[in-house]
């Protein structure tokens, strides 16, 4: 909104329909301007949320670091790589980081538990900060949740480098019903610590997205890790009932609960 009107909207003098709308979304609307360009204010926050995607990037996951020691030991969480060796492989050939590594293979071979219902598993993907800000509350609301409904779970494990491809691999070589890929989301000015949870029914090589389905945009400000679960879990379970995955599944909302 150009002139002094403009400016005085940004200063405070908003509508309230306009505060209603700034309070439900991180968009930077009606900022603000000098002259023809932003205010120090607005541009050191962009500045700011644009060195916070970079470094949720390119960090490197270090689980002690992330989740703490006692996490890792509680969830008996072990280590994985794919055919990316670096974070830069892995930004350059996104196909490398779509399969393991061979000595993960072989390593996640000794770690095959039988018949699986299913199975979690944790990729940096695009975003470290993601992982390690919201799995730490999530992960456990899957287990339980799964244990409940008398599901076995597989072995937990972290994948170094990871694209959503790999589900193929972990499909081919556990053979578990359903998995779920818990991964950093490509960062954006608003967030950089958006986690998805990629899933899909005894994933196979030569399976596509069109095979997998998508529960996406947890964090802070989007989905909670208690609703985040309890979507996850239900699709699984839709996935288990119907025999397969992806756009032949359509996610169902509970039924809600009356109250006594």
């Amino acid at each position: 909104m150009p002139g002094e009107r403009g400016d005085a909207l940004a200063g405070g003098e908003l509508p309230e329909i306009v505060r209603k709308i700034r309070a439900r979304t991180p968009a930077r609307l009606l900022a603000g301007r000098v002259g023809g360009a932003y205010r120090t204010s607005t541009q050191l926050e962009l500045r700011e949320a644009h060195a916070a995607a970079r470094d949720a990037v390119r960090d490197e996951l270090d689980l002690r670091l992330a989740f703490g020691a006692a996490f890792v030991e509680r969830w008996k969480l072990f280590e994985l790589r794919t055919k990316a060796r670096t974070k830069e492989d892995y930004l350059l050939r996104p196909d490398r980081g779509r399969q393991f590594e061979d000595a993960s293979r072989k390593e996640l071979t000794a770690h095959a538990a039988g018949r699986i219902d299913l199975q979690i598993a944790i990729g940096d993907g695009l975003s470290v900060s993601a992982v390690a800000v919201q799995v730490p509350a999530l992960l456990p609301l899957l287990a339980d949740g799964a244990l409940r409904r008398g599901w076995k779970l597989g072995p937990l494990f972290v994948i170094h480098h990871c694209r959503v491809g790999i589900l193929n691999d972990i499909g081919d070589i556990l053979d578990p019903r359903v998995v779920v890929l818990l991964v950093g989301e490509r960062p954006g000015l608003a967030t950089a610590d958006s986690l998805s949870a990629y899933m899909a029914y005894r994933p196979r090589p030569g399976h596509t997205d069109a095979d997998r389905n998508l529960v996406s945009n947890i964090h802070a400000r989007g989905l909670s890790p208690y609703d985040a679960a309890e979507r996850i879990l239900n699709l699984a379970a839709q996935m288990m009932k119907a025999g397969k995955s992806g756009c032949e599944i359509r996610e169902e909302s509970p039924a809600p609960k009356i109250p006594h």
